[in-house]
């Protein structure tokens, strides 16, 4: 499965001809600063929660790309009252069926306020299962129990998991979480944009390596293949 990273917790997937994007956080990042968002496609952009750091772009990406937003319900209605109808709310435990395969949300331990302070639900995370294969992206979280839920549930192939530490799970507690859900290649996400949450790659890679798993840090604006 391809995977284009945009930085921060934003990336996107190719699933049966679909273009799905995660979290839109690139132009107020300066780290992303090469990346024309104009030049950025989705059919679908899903949203894990509401900090500004996970949706700055999405309104302008939503507009231009007609694509249809699916997120909890909360962030769903916000967007509604700015014009955006397209969309697909859910709450945790609720999938749907989508043309490119089934989504599932999940918990997520976290905060989430929308950026102009209205509530923004609570956070999640998604599992995706497709012909093509079955991934989970964790949003940002706290390393928690129901993460072994996902192991026993899911076959899943890969995952994309926060691993900045200080305000979410560190590469330490991902590794753990990749070994309970089942999966051995992870994507790190939520890392380096922020002095808080810069982390040491090598050091990153090597303990992921230790557990018998390969951690993908790609560059801002790489494809890679998972």
């Amino acid at each position: 499965m391809n995977t284009t990273f945009y930085g921060h917790s934003c990336f996107s997937v190719e699933i049966n001809g679909y273009k799905i994007l995660f979290d839109p956080f690139i132009s107020p990042n300066p780290k992303a600063e090469r990346i024309n968002i104009e030049d950025i496609e989705a059919d679908f952009v899903f949203i894990s929660h509401g900090h500004e750091d996970h949706i700055a772009d999405a309104e302008e990406i939503l507009k231009r790309t007609g694509a249809t937003l699916i997120s909890n319900y909360e962030i769903v209605c916000w967007f509604g009252e700015k014009g955006h109808e397209k969309s697909h709310p859910l709450n945790h435990g609720g999938s749907v069926q989508l043309p490119f395969g089934k989504v599932k949300f999940v918990n997520a331990v976290h905060s989430s306020v929308l950026p102009d302070g209205t509530y923004g639900g609570n956070p999640g995370g998604f599992v995706i299962e497709s012909d093509e294969g079955n991934f989970y992206f964790s949003g940002d979280t706290a390393l928690t129990y129901d993460m072994k839920l996902l192991g026993e549930f899911h076959k899943l192939d890969w995952a994309v998991l926060c691993i900045g530490d200080n305000f979410t799970m560190g590469y330490g507690d991902a590794a753990i979480c990749a070994d309970w859900i089942g999966v051995d290649k992870v994507l790190g996400t939520h890392f380096d944009t922020f002095p808080y949450i810069e982390i040491d790659h090598s050091a990153a890679s090597e303990h992921f390596a230790s557990k018998g798993k390969q951690l993908f840090l790609p560059a801002i604006g790489e494809t890679i293949t998972i």
